[in-house]
Protein backbone atom coordinates (compact mmCIF):
# COMPACT_ATOMS: atom_id res chain seq x y z
CA UNK A 1 0.00 0.00 0.00
CA UNK A 2 2.87 2.70 0.85
CA UNK A 3 4.61 1.67 -2.34
CA UNK A 4 1.11 2.31 -4.15
CA UNK A 5 0.57 5.51 -2.44
CA UNK A 6 4.55 6.62 -2.91
CA UNK A 7 3.72 5.75 -6.65
CA UNK A 8 0.57 8.08 -6.82
CA UNK A 9 2.38 11.10 -5.74
CA UNK A 10 5.07 10.95 -8.06
CA UNK A 11 2.78 9.91 -10.93
CA UNK A 12 0.57 12.72 -10.10
CA UNK A 13 1.08 16.56 -9.11
CA UNK A 14 -0.77 16.15 -5.72
CA UNK A 15 -1.28 19.23 -4.57
CA UNK A 16 -1.69 20.03 -0.40
CA UNK A 17 -5.56 20.22 -1.07
CA UNK A 18 -5.23 16.84 -2.11
CA UNK A 19 -5.12 13.84 0.53
CA UNK A 20 -5.54 10.30 -0.21
CA UNK A 21 -8.46 8.05 1.88
CA UNK A 22 -6.37 4.28 3.10
CA UNK A 23 -7.91 1.39 5.10
CA UNK A 24 -8.40 2.49 8.58
CA UNK A 25 -9.51 6.64 7.52
CA UNK A 26 -13.45 7.37 8.63
CA UNK A 27 -15.22 7.62 5.21
CA UNK A 28 -16.10 11.22 5.05
CA UNK A 29 -20.44 11.69 5.09
CA UNK A 30 -21.58 13.01 2.36
CA UNK A 31 -25.47 14.10 0.76
CA UNK A 32 -25.41 14.99 -2.72
CA UNK A 33 -28.04 14.12 -5.64
CA UNK A 34 -28.84 11.11 -7.52
CA UNK A 35 -30.78 10.80 -10.62
CA UNK A 36 -33.92 9.88 -9.17
CA UNK A 37 -33.42 11.51 -5.17
CA UNK A 38 -30.59 12.00 -3.15
CA UNK A 39 -27.70 10.27 -0.76
CA UNK A 40 -26.19 10.70 2.26
CA UNK A 41 -23.81 8.21 3.39
CA UNK A 42 -24.74 8.20 6.48
CA UNK A 43 -28.15 6.85 5.84
CA UNK A 44 -26.12 3.70 5.19
CA UNK A 45 -24.13 2.90 7.90
CA UNK A 46 -24.30 -1.18 8.72
CA UNK A 47 -24.12 -1.91 4.95
CA UNK A 48 -20.41 -1.65 3.36
CA UNK A 49 -20.32 -0.05 0.08
CA UNK A 50 -18.32 0.43 -2.55
CA UNK A 51 -18.18 4.02 -4.03
CA UNK A 52 -16.54 4.19 -8.19
CA UNK A 53 -15.57 7.44 -9.05
CA UNK A 54 -15.26 7.72 -12.96
CA UNK A 55 -14.87 11.27 -15.01
CA UNK A 56 -17.98 10.91 -17.22
CA UNK A 57 -21.57 9.38 -18.00
CA UNK A 58 -21.56 7.73 -21.56
CA UNK A 59 -18.07 7.54 -22.34
CA UNK A 60 -16.58 4.04 -23.65
CA UNK A 61 -14.05 3.54 -20.34
CA UNK A 62 -17.11 4.75 -18.10
CA UNK A 63 -19.69 2.73 -19.86
CA UNK A 64 -16.97 0.06 -19.46
CA UNK A 65 -16.55 0.13 -15.68
CA UNK A 66 -20.47 1.05 -14.68
CA UNK A 67 -21.40 -2.27 -16.71
CA UNK A 68 -18.91 -4.20 -15.33
CA UNK A 69 -20.12 -3.26 -11.73
CA UNK A 70 -23.91 -3.91 -13.18
CA UNK A 71 -22.64 -7.68 -14.19
CA UNK A 72 -21.21 -8.14 -10.59
CA UNK A 73 -23.78 -7.00 -9.04
CA UNK A 74 -25.47 -10.54 -7.90
CA UNK A 75 -22.02 -11.65 -6.28
CA UNK A 76 -21.21 -8.26 -4.89
CA UNK A 77 -24.76 -7.83 -3.40
CA UNK A 78 -24.52 -11.40 -1.95
CA UNK A 79 -21.79 -10.63 0.00
CA UNK A 80 -23.04 -7.29 1.89
CA UNK A 81 -22.03 -4.40 -0.97
CA UNK A 82 -24.09 -2.27 -2.43
CA UNK A 83 -22.21 -0.32 -4.98
CA UNK A 84 -22.54 3.29 -5.65
CA UNK A 85 -21.14 5.65 -8.45
CA UNK A 86 -20.05 9.14 -8.54
CA UNK A 87 -19.80 11.18 -11.09
CA UNK A 88 -19.41 14.85 -11.82
CA UNK A 89 -22.65 14.45 -14.01
CA UNK A 90 -25.77 16.05 -13.57
CA UNK A 91 -28.69 14.27 -12.52
CA UNK A 92 -30.69 14.34 -15.69
CA UNK A 93 -27.24 12.54 -17.77
CA UNK A 94 -26.98 10.33 -14.88
CA UNK A 95 -30.69 9.56 -15.92
CA UNK A 96 -29.89 8.64 -19.27
CA UNK A 97 -26.96 6.84 -18.31
CA UNK A 98 -29.01 4.91 -16.05
CA UNK A 99 -31.46 3.98 -18.77
CA UNK A 100 -29.43 3.81 -21.79
CA UNK A 101 -27.08 1.04 -19.55
CA UNK A 102 -29.18 -0.48 -17.65
CA UNK A 103 -27.75 0.40 -14.84
CA UNK A 104 -29.86 -0.47 -11.30
CA UNK A 105 -27.40 1.17 -8.32
CA UNK A 106 -27.31 4.82 -7.01
CA UNK A 107 -25.50 8.00 -9.47
CA UNK A 108 -24.70 10.13 -7.87
CA UNK A 109 -23.89 13.80 -8.88
CA UNK A 110 -21.14 15.87 -7.70
CA UNK A 111 -21.24 18.65 -10.00
CA UNK A 112 -19.53 21.03 -7.57
CA UNK A 113 -16.75 18.28 -6.91
CA UNK A 114 -17.00 18.42 -3.07
CA UNK A 115 -17.65 14.61 -2.77
CA UNK A 116 -14.63 14.54 -4.94
CA UNK A 117 -11.86 16.44 -3.35
CA UNK A 118 -12.82 15.32 0.06
CA UNK A 119 -12.30 11.85 -1.38
CA UNK A 120 -8.73 12.93 -3.20
CA UNK A 121 -9.75 11.81 -6.48
CA UNK A 122 -9.83 14.97 -8.19
CA UNK A 123 -6.66 15.98 -9.39
CA UNK A 124 -4.43 16.57 -11.88
CA UNK A 125 -4.01 13.69 -14.41
CA UNK A 126 -2.23 13.14 -17.90
CA UNK A 127 -4.73 12.84 -20.32
CA UNK A 128 -2.88 11.85 -23.99
CA UNK A 129 -0.04 13.49 -23.24
CA UNK A 130 -1.39 16.71 -21.43
CA UNK A 131 -1.96 17.61 -17.82
CA UNK A 132 -5.59 18.02 -16.81
CA UNK A 133 -7.73 18.94 -13.70
CA UNK A 134 -10.20 15.84 -13.87
CA UNK A 135 -11.49 12.62 -11.95
CA UNK A 136 -8.74 10.13 -11.22
CA UNK A 137 -10.85 6.75 -11.29
CA UNK A 138 -10.73 5.32 -8.36
CA UNK A 139 -12.53 2.99 -5.85
CA UNK A 140 -13.56 3.11 -2.03
CA UNK A 141 -14.96 0.44 -0.20
CA UNK A 142 -16.61 1.44 3.43
CA UNK A 143 -17.38 -0.96 5.98
CA UNK A 144 -20.22 -1.09 7.62
CA UNK A 145 -18.67 0.84 10.88
CA UNK A 146 -18.26 3.71 8.17
CA UNK A 147 -14.32 3.21 8.00
CA UNK A 148 -12.24 2.42 4.65
CA UNK A 149 -11.82 -0.81 3.97
CA UNK A 150 -9.78 -0.72 0.70
CA UNK A 151 -8.89 2.69 -1.52
CA UNK A 152 -7.70 1.81 -4.99
CA UNK A 153 -6.42 5.01 -6.71
CA UNK A 154 -5.95 5.49 -10.34
CA UNK A 155 -6.83 1.94 -11.70
CA UNK A 156 -8.25 1.42 -15.56
CA UNK A 157 -11.67 0.99 -16.43
CA UNK A 158 -10.84 -2.88 -17.68
CA UNK A 159 -10.36 -5.11 -15.63
CA UNK A 160 -10.99 -3.00 -11.93
CA UNK A 161 -13.77 -5.04 -11.12
CA UNK A 162 -12.15 -8.87 -11.53
CA UNK A 163 -9.53 -7.30 -9.32
CA UNK A 164 -11.65 -5.42 -6.65
CA UNK A 165 -13.71 -8.49 -6.56
CA UNK A 166 -10.40 -10.72 -5.80
CA UNK A 167 -9.32 -8.01 -3.21
CA UNK A 168 -12.70 -8.77 -1.56
CA UNK A 169 -12.14 -12.45 -1.64
CA UNK A 170 -14.96 -13.26 -4.02
CA UNK A 171 -14.90 -14.77 -7.06
CA UNK A 172 -13.67 -12.64 -10.08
Amino acid sequence: MARDMAHLRTHYRVTMTRSLLAPGDHAPDFTAPTDTDTFTLSDHLGESLILFFYPAAMTPGCTKEACDFRDSLGALGAAGYTVVGISKDSPEVLAQFRATEGLTYPLVSDADLAIQNTYGVWGQKNLYGKVIDGTIRSTIVVGPDGTVTHAFYNVKATGHVGRLRRDLGLPA
